[in-house]
């Protein structure tokens, strides 16, 4: 689900990547800064989290979600259909930090995942981290515009270059929120910030959309 608009309209701003390997990579802010982070892995039962539909208007699917304690992943089994796993909690200032391994097929393609900051409850407004298969890596969504309306957005287009690994090889991403800015951090460099985020709080999650694929490492920190 991307819709492309033009970036100047939106007022958007974007970042150069470096690769992972340069020298003077940045590290996350989760490796920078340790402290005030919580572990958000949802329990075995997923208390605390919930799916939504995506549409919000259509029905959701069978469960996909379940938790391997033993290996601490979260993992969806890409077979429930398309939707969201979203969090209880509203949080608006935050970084949510996440790791995730898609699982590799040989001859599949087009992998496609996400995750999310800032939702409203129903999945309706949204504001998405991209991700694919060694591909994407860029904000796009749905955002609260003035008057109450909808507006897209989508920074597909400003990414320099592509540093989301492969299917099988693990990715560390980090959304930063702060204010009405949203920052997006992959392996090692910024890659792009969207800066007209409509909501000052709202629901954060992951995507599910006909793929497996592991999350490990949840945590958010909350920016004061």
């Amino acid at each position: 689900m991307i819709a492309i608009l033009s970036l100047a309209t939106l007022g958007l701003v974007a970042t150069s990547a470096q690769s992972p390997a340069a020298p003077g990579a940045a590290p996350s802010a989760l490796t920078a800064d340790p402290q005030g982070w919580v572990d958000i892995m949802p329990a075995p039962d997923l208390k605390g989290w919930y799916r939504a539909p995506v549409p919000p208007t259509g029905k959701l699917g069978r469960e996909q979600w379940r938790v391997d304690t033993d290996k601490k992943l979260l993992i969806c089994e890409g077979d429930g259909g398309h939707d969201m796993l979203l969090c209880e909690k509203e949080y608006g200032d935050v970084i949510f930090h996440f790791e995730f391994c898609y699982t590799k097929i040989e001859g599949k393609q087009g992998y496609n995942s996400g995750a999310y900051v800032r939702n409203s409850k129903d999945g309706a407004i949204w504001h998405q981290a991209q991700f694919g298969d060694g591909k994407d890596g860029f904000l796009f969504g749905a955002t609260l515009a003035a008057e109450g309306k909808k507006q897209a957005f989508n920074l597909a287009k400003s990414i320099q270059e592509t540093r989301v690994k492969p299917a099988g090889e693990w990715n560390t991403f980090e959304i930063a929120a702060r204010g009405k800015t949203l920052t997006l951090w992959v392996n090692g460099a910024v890659t792009c910030k969207f800066e007209n985020c409509g909501l000052e709080q709202g629901q954060l999650g992951l995507e599910g959309e006909g793929y497996r694929i592991e999350f490990r490492n949840l945590k958010v920190k909350e920016l004061r």
